[in-house]
């Protein structure tokens, strides 16, 4: 059986979503920015940042999906996401729940320079430094979270949990009798 310990409240989160979207709404100024949410756990936070936001932003969601292929005779990692998006002379900004590894964000900053866009930045509720094997560093980071598995607003397990208000840590709960 699982047990959740909650990590960040509901408050903690309104919070350092208010002081991320100032920070980001004075980087722009009056600059319109493009909001590229990554689907599945990006939503939550991404709707409530793009509220905050005093500069003109346009929004888009995209999934990204990973696999290992094999093409003439090696195994690679294939990283696509769809749909395809025109950022051309845009700033982009990438938001996601959490940044662990890197690899999902460092290739869609790639792929967006690379179609035009002006400037690529990123934003994350948890940054996850310990996962990172990328040197991909978050532009706009709330909190920092290590070693465990996080569930909650748009973090989930399974599909489960994304609806809770707040971030928990998932842990196995011990059983009090002896095996």
């Amino acid at each position: 059986m699982l047990r959740m310990e909650i990590l960040l409240t509901e408050e903690q989160i309104g919070q350092k979503v208010d002081e991320l979207a100032n920070a980001i709404s004075a980087a722009y100024g009056e600059r319109s920015l493009h909001v590229v949410a990554l689907l599945d756990n990006g939503f939550m936070f991404a709707a409530d940042l793009v509220r905050r936001l005093s500069c003109p932003v346009l929004c888009s969601f995209v999934r990204v999906e990973m696999r290992d292929v094999v093409q003439d005779g090696h195994e690679r990692r294939l990283i696509e996401y769809s749909p395809r998006l025109n950022v051309a002379g845009q700033d982009v900004l990438v938001v996601d729940s959490v940044l662990q590894t890197g690899v999902t964000q460092d290739h869609l900053i790639q792929q967006f320079y690379a179609n035009g866009a002006s400037s690529v930045r990123t934003a994350v509720l948890v940054d996850r430094a310990d996962e990172r094997r990328t040197a991909l560093e978050p532009d706009f980071a709330g909190f920092r979270l290590e070693g465990r598995f996080l569930v909650g607003y748009g973090m989930g397990q399974g599909n489960r949990f994304r609806h809770l208000p707040h971030v928990a840590a998932m842990t196995p709960e011990r059983s009090s009798q002896a095996v």
